[in-house]
């Protein structure tokens, strides 16, 4: 029987843990009782008491007025939310407000978007009876930081913005000082933006009902502008973005509220890095190679210089002299549209993405063991679990909102398993943190494996009903030498027992792997093991489990899924297979290659051997962030056609025979796919610059160049008749169902989509445990003799890869340089102090570098970033790949250093001379 309350006497159904606030709105909608202190991503706090109500036990009763916000709604009882006394309050405590704040409201930034302006209308103030305080009035404005500014002049103190910082980014950077009336807003040590520790993410801009903190793109104005709705272009969280423009030009962004992927948070990349769409460096003319150096040229003379040495390399020696790769950064639809221009134009399987250099082993390692290489579940499912595993992954800096909420779940009390070579953000939360030494995930995996195992923990249940080839997995697992993996890993066993007894006796755990995982010789192997971790203790199919790749790129997984790889096409489907090969056949209308084409690295391989003679790249700077440069600017440059599309001119962009100017995200349509499947509209904000065309436009232009009808570029239309059509899990998605927040696939025929993956069986009918022991690197094998140290790759907050984006926004800032994190010990025995030039040489080569000294990592071990192409600090990385899915080894190279004959360099940035400080 169904509970009811009473509102103005008129009876209504109630929830379970309803507040008298969310009652109301539910009911009556967001607007029916005005508030201050409340914001849709934040724990009720009842703060203003603006929001109070009378509540009655019986019908009239005596009343108590309460704040509705924080005040769960009572069976029986009855709620007056606009009384006479009720009103009074209300306006009362405005007024109250309204003596310590500036009016100055025509003049203000928010006009008309201030909710302390709607709540003084809403409750009718239309004069001030009280005298004016004088707190908050003579504050200074903050004007210090990149892109955080601060007039508390303007502040209520409502600490919305204090709990924004604590709840939603878990920066604890805001605080209230100060009692009574002198209570107030100070960030870190009563300091400045600048100088905090401020993450530059704008949750507490975009909670701040007034104008007290807000950014440098006064983003909550709502002054003449038109408001879009797309997802943010950099990694594979997918945030939502709202974009406001003005007269054709992007001038702010904030994050839907309302949005599934991002609940109303982002982090600065999202937020405020994206003045680089119209930066004065991009590319807005055709470029071509004349007497060796690159001149504009119209469209049709680049069309036409590329079709005609297409046509020449493939009559002279075949199509299988091409190659394509795609980009992580286009949408679906211009990834579909690439692999088919390769595949049915060119017609040839050499097409390949950036998956090749992230997350290729997890797909390959995941289709053998469940099936499919996808996410298991959703990033919602964190609510559910009891225990978190984080293997390989920096999310707090690479995937920051996700990062954020697993930080809020650990500080709440739930495990948290951190395996990871750096003492990352996420392992100063950590119950468990297991710092092994690099390209050792595969011996600290069998060691997880080999206590669950040997102490009964596994779920037979799960295992007899679900999965196959146990009872040999599990004796090749506990054949293992635990005291070698010990030595092996630099981890000690029983802390490694200790984690793999929490994670497997959680009621529900959840695993997330990243690039630490993947870039390593046994990248697939440790994805087949961390899936096995899963299948071992039943964490798969159901809430609050599974496992979860953070997708390093926007549109990584969506690449994929379209077809960019070489052994398969658009859905996952094996080109090698007849019945497959057939079938793209029939659907492109063109004759087809039945096998498989070259990854990446045999790109390389093939054009330093003459048997590639063209490649067309979108969107991929190889030249700066493929390993081993020198091996790949020699592959490149002995190519007699390389197709460059691009936004800026990049190291690869500058080895190119035709250079094409591609649009940004904020300038085409299209979807991107995130890291849990989720499909979501992209939508132009702007047009693209003069000169510029979207990189699905591009595309089409050559098909239809080449001879091959392709239809005008629709990227709904293609959605809805080509994709839809051959990739079976988008089956049911259109543009319009698609909506505000998408749809994770498999989508059904009907629309339906799925947020969580083999609940009652596997793609693949049963999972399968495949077991793999320890190798050691082949570098290692062949260099660490010589080059003693290992260094390994990471990503920092501010940057994303090349930095060819980001290095164009004020988060350079924040940030303009790479650095090299050292060991103590090791920084004394070397005689490097902290900013000192680091040579650090491997058997490739060697660049100079600045040292941060740190025990973030352990002795031996070296760190740090490519977003720099003054540094170009993959000279010195190997051709080293996975063995399985040719993924480079970014994460271990061996190497020697000594201090620099050069001298040093000032810190160039706020966040870098805090760290060397640090």
């Amino acid at each position: 029987m169904s509970k009811i309350a009473y509102i103005d006497n008129k009876p209504y159904e109630i929830q379970n843990g309803e507040t008298i606030l969310a009652f109301l709105k539910r009911n009556f909608g967001n607007d029916y009782v005005p508030t201050l202190c409340d914001a849709p991503n934040l724990d009720p706090y009842g703060a203003c008491r603006v929001c109070s109500v009378d509540v009655a036990l019986a019908e009239n009763g005596p009343v108590k007025s309460q704040a509705s916000c924080h005040t769960p709604v009572m069976e029986n009882s009855y709620i007056y939310p606009h009384s006479e006394r009720i009103q009074k309050l209300r306006k009362n405590i405005v007024e109250l407000v309204l003596t310590d704040h500036p009016l100055d409201c025509l003049t203000c930034e928010v006009n008309n978007n201030c909710e302390l302006q709607t709540v003084a209308a809403k409750v009718g103030v239309r004069d001030v009876r009280y005298a004016p305080g004088k707190n908050h009035l003579d504050r200074k404005k903050d004007l210090s930081h990149a892109y955080m500014t601060s007039d508390l002049s303007k502040c209520i103190n409502c600490s919305r913005c204090v709990r924004a910082c604590d709840e939603v980014q878990g920066q604890f950077v805001l605080t209230m000082a100060g009692r009574g009336f002198d209570a107030h807003i100070v960030k870190g040590m009563d300091q400045t933006f600048e100088q905090s520790d401020c993450v530059s993410c704008g949750a507490c801009a975009q909670a701040c009902p007034t104008s007290a903190i807000s950014d440098i793109f006064e983003s909550k104005s709502v002054a003449n502008v038109q408001k879009t709705r797309t997802v943010c272009t950099y990694c594979g969280v997918g945030c939502n973005l709202e974009v406001a423009s003005q007269n054709g030009k992007v001038k702010s962004i904030q994050a839907p509220y309302a949005a599934e992927a991002n609940q109303g948070h982002t982090c600065l990349k999202g937020r405020f890095a994206f003045s680089f769409y119209n930066h004065p460096e991009r590319l807005n003319t055709p470029l071509i190679r004349k007497n060796g150096k690159l001149e504009p040229a119209s469209w049709d003379e680049a069309y036409n210089y590329i079709a005609t040495e297409l046509r020449r390399i493939k009559n002279n020696y075949g199509a299988d002299y091409i190659a394509g790769i795609s980009s992580a950064r286009c949408t679906n639809e211009e990834n579909y549209l690439m692999q088919k221009f390769i595949r049915a134009v060119i017609g040839t399987n050499n097409i390949d993405s950036c998956a090749r250099v992230c997350h290729s082993p997890t797909a390959l390692g995941m289709q053998r063991t469940f099936g499919t290489g996808a996410a298991t579940n959703s990033i919602k499912d964190l609510k559910y679990t009891d225990c978190m595993m984080v293997i390989g992954a920096n999310p707090t800096d690479a995937h920051p909102v996700t990062g954020a909420k697993i930080k809020q779940q650990a500080m709440k009390g739930k495990t948290l398993i951190v395996i990871d070579p750096r003492r990352t953000e996420l392992a100063k939360y950590a119950h468990y943190h297991l710092q092994l030494r690099p390209g050792t995930n595969v011996a600290m995996l069998n060691m997880m494996l080999y206590y669950i195992i040997s102490e009964g923990l596994e779920d037979r249940s799960f295992i007899e009903q679900r999965t196959e080839g146990y009872e040999e997995f599990r004796k090749q697992v506990l054949s293992q030498n635990i005291d070698e993996l010990q030595e092996i890993t630099g981890v000690d066993k029983n802390l490694a027992r200790e984690a793999a007894l929490a994670y497997a006796n959680a009621k529900a755990a959840m695993s997330f792997h990243g690039l630490g995982v993947t870039e390593h010789s046994q990248g697939t192997f440790t994805v087949m093991l961390i899936a096995d971790l899963a299948m071992i203790t039943g964490n798969i199919g159901k809430r609050g489990c599974g496992v979860n790749p953070l997708r390093g790129q926007n549109n990584v997984q969506g690449a994929a899924d379209m077809g960019c790889q070489p052994h398969q096409g658009a859905g996952y489907l094996d080109v090698t297979d007849p019945n497959v090969h057939k079938l793209y056949e029939d659907f492109y209308g063109a004759k087809l290659p039945d096998y498989i084409g070259y990854k990446i690295p045999q790109m390389y391989e093939a054009a330093l051997d003459n048997r590639l003679k063209a490649m067309w790249v979108i969107g991929e700077d190889m030249a700066q962030t493929d390993p081993n440069t020198q091996h790949v600017v020699n592959a490149l440059s002995k190519l007699d056609l390389l197709v460059v599309q691009e936004l800026f001119m990049t190291e690869t962009a500058k080895l190119a025979h035709v250079v094409l100017p591609g649009a940004s995200f904020l300038e085409k349509d299209g979807t991107f796919t995130n890291g849990e499947r989720r499909i979501q509209k992209v939508q132009k904000v702007v047009e693209p610059i003069a000169g510029a065309k979207a990189d699905g436009q591009i595309i089409v232009d050559m098909m239809n160049y080449m001879g091959y009808k392709q239809d005008d570029y629709n990227p709904a239309t293609l959605l809805a008749k080509e994709i839809s059509q051959i990739v079976p899990f988008f089956a049911g998605v259109t543009w319009e169902n698609l909506g505000d927040n998408g749809k994770q696939w498999p989508v059904a025929k009907d629309g339906t989509d799925s947020d969580l993956l083999h609940i009652k069986e596997f793609k693949r009918g049963k999972g399968k445990f495949i077991h793999a022991s320890f190798k050691e690197s082949k570098e290692l094998e062949q260099h660490a003799d010589e080059f003693p140290y290992i260094i390994t790759t990471n990503r920092e907050l501010e940057h994303y890869n090349c930095g060819a984006m980001t290095r164009r926004t004020n988060n350079a800032k924040i940030l303009t340089e790479d650095v090299l994190m050292i060991h103590p010990s090791d920084a004394a025995k070397e005689k490097i102090e902290n900013g000192d030039m680091v040579c650090v040489i491997s058997a490739r080569g060697k660049v100079d570098i600045k040292a941060r000294i740190t025990d973030e990592v352990k002795p031996g071990i070296l760190s740090s970033t490519f977003h720099f192409p003054e540094i170009m600090l993959n000279n010195i990385t190997s051709s080293v790949h996975d063995s399985e899915a040719l993924c480079p080894e970014y994460k271990v190279v061996a190497c020697k250093i000594r201090k620099s004959k050069g001298q040093y360099k000032k810190a160039g940035s706020r966040k870098a001379a805090m760290l060397l400080k640090k």
